[in-house]
């Protein structure tokens, strides 16, 4: 018998977790888009790393 977790508002939601995980694909993605290595510059724009120190509220929201 396979248990199946109830749809509705029992589960836990961790947001950090969630956003590091979005995160991580869209590094994933960049990198399998990229013809070579990213550089440190690219990988700061994917992780949006200068718009948390400006302040400015991340892209896409």
């Amino acid at each position: 018998m396979r248990r199946v977790a109830p749809v509705g508002g029992t589960a836990v939601q961790d947001h950090v977790a969630l956003a590091e995980i979005e995160l991580c694909g869209e590094l994933i993605i960049a990198a399998s888009a990229a013809e070579d290595r990213l550089s440190l510059e690219s990988i700061d724009e994917v992780l949006r790393v200068s718009e948390e120190r400006r302040g400015d509220p991340p892209q896409g929201s």
